[in-house]
């Protein structure tokens, strides 16, 4: 099996140089060599790095040498383990390359410490490919691999590993199921965490306060409010976040009484307890109440303010979230990367620059400039002004770029018109390392492909790219796309052939795409088959009548005009008349003045 490091990237100082070379004895044996206390070889190793002009490897060589001892596994994990909580990422890469030469690759115990250093470090594609080397991973190394995985977001590939844990000689913990549960419920997958919950019944953990209180998130967060009611209910020992779990099992599914009754007999509420009751009001309810509560908390913190200021942007009431975010500001109230990426995205849809930039020198100034969540926040916002090239700027500034960074940056290229500049941005992100594109990613790259410079050829070779390198399951709006796509370049059958192969035959969506091919295209016949298609399968509106009426007029077949039409009066659609764009301009002038 390949390694993630050729053995070739070993410690060159440290084995070339005579004065550095150490000898390996017992390495199998998981024994500290060495009589001094735990912290022994962190500190030897912070030693040698606060000594000031060392490379990672000759640190790692006078690290080793004030030890005074061969390095053997517990050495090695403990030397790992520094690298990987003071963020050391060279002398950990090092430490890698030692350790496959030094035979200690096998060594469930250093092998673990490796993968939890790839994940604190976000190099997910290492860790997996050295999880995948390990002859037996202990489940602390599965734990750790699926607990990863859930921290960045990567629901489906957790609950894949998971499932791979489940049918494995390790017996799944409390913590596997837990994060599992977590996983589950962030996706909204019901049956999969009520068949986690079967686990849980069968392994007897169903007392377990901490697995418990997953299974109330899991069922609130999949809109089974049922269900996590009755788990809270037939739970013994509750504890503070048992209770805050329900309250947001009952806002997040508009039962807002039902919280505040949970509120009123929780027996020693917290913060939290009162945010996810604001938060329940500020989507669902009454914001204005919402606003209210958060007046009357002795402690708010600045998630109390966020979900309010959330609250206005998501009701699209940009204006008062701004007044709301203004008034934080007077207060003093602390300010994070959510209250910040949440005022942006409403300034990003009123495309108010000026705000924007107002914001821009606050979040300089509380100095998460740098921060990944809010500079993609900035870039959407930027993008959406029409400032894309500040918003390239801030892009490329940014230390770390995750997939809503790259996928802001494409959106926003793609929404100012610059396609060969989504395609080039694009390539760049194949080519990134422990990042990948998303089905989101390509609903913005196939659309870039319809400029004339890029042939058919690409882009459905693109497509298929999606379909196969990626393991990306076409969506309707995928399918949508290719048949707009097709359709302009003027292969409408090819895309009747694509909904067949895709599956969505009984969308009316993407029929309803394909009539507006046929309808730049003029051809009557598919035409005809498409809007039978769209009016049987129930989505018709007064686009489909009046784009047959538009197709039968360009064939001069009048008769068929005026029976569309007389159908459209029928069913109550009109057909509006068209305007030049002079006089539409002189009433937008004369609108507001």
């Amino acid at each position: 099996m390949q390694r993630p490091f050729s053995t070739k990237l070993v410690l060159k100082p440290l084995l070339q140089k005579p004065s550095a070379i150490i000898s390996i004895h017992n390495a199998s044996n998981f024994q500290p060599c060495f009589s001094v206390d735990d912290q022994a070889p962190s500190t030897a190793l912070r030693t040698a790095l606060a000594g000031g002009g060392h490379t990672a490897e000759l640190a790692l060589a006078e690290a080793f040498r004030a030890l005074k001892c061969n390095p053997n596994g517990y050495a090695l994990v403990q030397l790992v383990r520094a690298c990987t909580s003071h963020a050391w990422d060279s002398c950990g890469h090092q430490l890698h390359s030692y350790i496959l030469r030094s035979g200690f690759a096998s060594n469930v115990f250093v092998g673990t410490a490796m993968v939890n250093f790839y994940i604190k470090t976000e190099s997910f594609d290492s860790a997996h490919k050295l999880f995948d080397e390990m002859p037996q991973p202990s489940l602390v190394t599965w734990n750790s691999l699926i607990s990863g995985y859930v921290r960045c977001g990567q629901f489906r590939k957790a609950l894949c590993l998971f499932i791979q844990l489940d049918g494995s000689e390790n017996l799944v913990d409390s913590y596997s199921l837990s994060i599992a549960l977590s996983a589950s419920g962030h996706l909204g997958w019901l049956i999969l965490g009520q068949s986690i919950h079967s686990k849980v019944v069968k392994l007897g953990l169903e007392d377990n306060t901490v697995v418990a209180n997953c299974l109330i998130d899991m069922y609130g967060k999949c809109e089974s409010f049922e269900g996590a009611v009755e788990v809270f209910n037939d739970m013994i020992g509750k504890d503070t976040i048992s209770w805050n779990s329900v309250i947001a099992a009952s806002a997040r599914n508009r039962r807002l009484e039902q919280a505040s009754r949970y509120l009123q007999r929780m027996p020693r509420p917290d913060t939290i307890s009162f945010n996810e009751l604001i938060n329940g009001y500020a989507q669902f309810g009454d914001i204005e109440y919402a606003v209210e509560i958060l007046s009357k908390m002795d402690s708010p913190n600045s998630s109390s303010w966020n979900a309010v200021l959330t609250g206005y942007v998501d009701r699209d009431e940009t204006w008062k979230a701004l007044s709301f975010f203004t008034k934080m500001h007077s207060c003093d109230v602390g300010m994070d990367q959510f209250t910040f990426s949440s005022i942006l995205s409403g300034v990003a849809g009123l495309s108010a620059l000026e705000w924007g930039l107002a914001i821009h020198c606050c979040i300089t100034k509380c100095g998460l400039d740098t921060s990944t969540v809010v500079g993609s926040a900035l870039i959407n916002m930027y993008s959406k002004c029409g400032h894309v090239n500040s918003a390239e700027i801030i892009f490329q500034s940014l230390p770390k770029k995750n997939l809503v960074s790259w996928n802001a940056m494409i959106s926003g290229l793609a929404h100012n018109g610059k396609t060969m500049e989504v395609i080039r941005l694009f390539e760049k992100l194949k080519k990134t390392k422990d990042v990948k594109p998303d089905n989101i990613t390509f609903l913005y790259i196939l659309p870039s492909c319809s400029d004339n410079q890029v042939p058919l050829e690409a882009t459905m070779q693109c497509f298929k790219s999606m379909v196969e390198d990626y393991g990306i399951k076409p969506t309707i709006e995928h399918c949508c796309t290719m048949v707009r796509l097709m359709g302009q370049r003027g292969d409408v059958h090819g895309s009747k052939r694509l909904i067949h192969e895709l599956g969505f035959d009984s969308s009316g969506s993407v029929w309803r795409a394909l009539l507006g091919a046929c309808g730049v295209l003029r051809d009557l016949k598919l035409a005809k088959v498409a809007a039978a298609k769209v009016i049987v399968l129930g989505a018709a509106d007064d686009y489909v009548y009046v784009m047959m009426s538009n197709i039968f007029a360009s064939h001069g077949k009048w008769r068929d005009v005026k029976l569309v039409r007389e159908l459209m009066s029928k069913k109550g659609f009109r057909k509006e008349t068209g305007y030049s764009w002079l006089i539409e301009m002189e009433n937008e002038i004369f609108l507001s003045n």
